[in-house]
C-alpha cells in the first residue's frame, strides 16, 4: 500500500513537472516572438485563412511546408494567436465532428479580418535590420583559426546551402510554366524564385571565399619557402 502511494505521488509529481515545463516553453516562445514578429504572425494566419478555411493543425502544416522558407511558427505560438484573433473578431470557427467523438475547430476569416489583412497587405514594408547569422559571425572572427579550419567551416556551409538549393529547385518543379498573374500560384512562384536566387548567390559567395582562401594560402606557402 505504501509503495503504491509513493508511486502514485511520484507520477503526480512528474506530471506537474511536465505541465510546468510545457507552460514555460510556451512563455519562452511567445517572449521571443513579441513585438513586430507577433504582429506579423497575425497576418500570416489571416493570409492563410483568406485562401481557405483551416484547422489549427492545418495552419501548422502550412508553416512547416509552405511558409518555412521565410517565416516560421510553432504550435505553441499559433494556437494562442488564433484565440486572440477570435476574441478580436478577426477569425471565427465552427466545431466539426470527425468520426464519433473527435472534435476539431475549423477557422475562417471574417470580413473584419479580411479588411485588416488587406490594409496590411497594401502597406509599404520598411527594410528590416540584417538578420543574425552565426556562421558569418564565425567567419568574421576566423582570423584566429588555421587555414584548414576556416576552409572546413566554409566547405560545410557550402554543402548545406547546396542541399537547400537542390530542395528549392525540386519545389520549383511543381511549376511547369509561369502561372497566370491572377492566380495564387503566381505569388508562390515569385517567393520561391527569390529563394532559389538567394541560395544560388550564397553558394557563389561561399565558392568565392573558398577560392580566395586557397589562393591566399598558396601565396603564403610560397613566400615562406
Amino acid at each position: 500500500m505504501f509503495l503504491n502511494t509513493c508511486i502514485f505521488l511520484w507520477h503526480r509529481k512528474n506530471l506537474y513537472v511536465i505541465l510546468i515545463l510545457h507552460e514555460l516553453q510556451n512563455t519562452v516562445d511567445l517572449y521571443f516572438m513579441k513585438g513586430s514578429d507577433m504582429g506579423t504572425l497575425k497576418y500570416a494566419i489571416l493570409g492563410l485563412l483568406n485562401r481557405k478555411n483551416m484547422t489549427g493543425y492545418d495552419l501548422s502544416k502550412e508553416f512547416e511546408t509552405t511558409l518555412f522558407e521565410f517565416w516560421n511558427a510553432k504550435h505553441s505560438q499559433i494556437y494562442p494567436e488564433l484565440k486572440s484573433l477570435s476574441e478580436d473578431g478577426l477569425v471565427q470557427y465552427e466545431v466539426e465532428i470527425t468520426g464519433n467523438v473527435l472534435e476539431k475547430k475549423v477557422y475562417s476569416i471574417t470580413e473584419k479580418g479580411r479588411d485588416d489583412f488587406y490594409k496590411w497587405e497594401e502597406s509599404l514594408n520598411p527594410l528590416k535590420p540584417v538578420p543574425k547569422d552565426e556562421f558569418r559571425l564565425q567567419l568574421f572572427f576566423s582570423g584566429s583559426l588555421s587555414s584548414q579550419k576556416r576552409m572546413a567551416l566554409l566547405a560545410d556551409q557550402l554543402k548545406q546551402h547546396e542541399n537547400k538549393l537542390d530542395h528549392l529547385k525540386g519545389n520549383m518543379g511543381k511549376f511547369s510554366s509561369l502561372p497566370p498573374e491572377n492566380e495564387e500560384d503566381f505569388a508562390d512562384y515569385l517567393v520561391l524564385h527569390g529563394a532559389v536566387l538567394r541560395e544560388e548567390s550564397c553558394c557563389k559567395w561561399l565558392k568565392d571565399c573558398i577560392r580566395l582562401c586557397k589562393s591566399r594560402s598558396q601565396t603564403t606557402d610560397r613566400s615562406s619557402t
